[in-house]
């Protein structure tokens, strides 16, 4: 497979980790890509990070929110300015290996979209761990199986099920799940540990009790 993939990738005040995040994705062995960024109200200096990357790469499309408005709307903003058949996601604090995109996008004639398992930042600890083990039609009773940043999706399929719920200020993504779901998409979770995933003052750690206020919504 060598269809155009679109990574979209949200950031506001990451100016020590956006850049490396950012490289591990020019550093994929596949190239077929293009990676739109938006900029969602940053108070530091990230915008001026991303705007000298776009100068350097052709494939970066920079945009900029002049105030903050959230994970949900600006992903859903970023998608509908994509040209990929194929959307993946990145967080602007976490890593992709560099084979991420070649291994994922080999399953994606037979299913509707992938994610992986991670390694935590500075550890050996996989996750999700032993869970992955576990039926996902279980797992999702108690949290999103899944690890968001790792998804890649067909974009039509992104489309139909109305993207992301803009209700869900958090959650998004176990909210876009449980749709993809309901609708009888299938998703394929691999094993193998194809991103780094930074635990440290991250949306899930600094909004934890918002996380799982709309946990229970979804």
């Amino acid at each position: 497979m060598n269809k155009k993939v679109s990574v979209i990738m949200s950031v506001c005040n990451e100016e020590k980790k956006v850049s490396a995040s950012i490289e591990s994705i020019l550093n994929q062995t596949y190239k077929n890509f293009e990676f739109l960024i938006l900029d969602d109200g940053s108070t530091d200096s990230t915008y001026q990070i991303l705007k000298d990357f776009e100068n350097k790469d052709q494939r970066i499309k920079i945009y900029q929110n002049t105030e903050n408005i959230g994970l949900t709307k600006s992903l859903n903003f970023l998608a509908s300015k994509s040209k990929g058949s194929i959307l993946a996601r990145q967080d602007a604090d976490d890593l992709s290996l560099k084979n991420r995109f070649s291994v994922q996008t080999l399953y994606l004639d037979k299913f509707d979209a992938v994610v992986s398992r991670a390694r935590i930042k500075g550890t050996n600890n996989k996750v999700p761990g032993f869970s992955f083990y576990i039926p996902s039609k279980i797992i999702r009773r108690f949290k999103n199986p899944h690890i968001h940043g790792t998804l890649m999706i067909n974009k039509k399929i992104f489309q139909s099920i109305g993207g992301y719920d803009e209700n869900f200020k958090y959650a998004q993504d176990f909210k876009l799940f449980i749709d993809f779901w309901r609708d009888g998409y299938r998703v394929k979770n691999l094993n193998e540990v194809l991103y780094i995933l930074n635990m440290k003052d991250n949306i899930s750690t600094k909004f934890k009790k918002e996380q799982e206020v709309y946990f229970r919504l979804a």
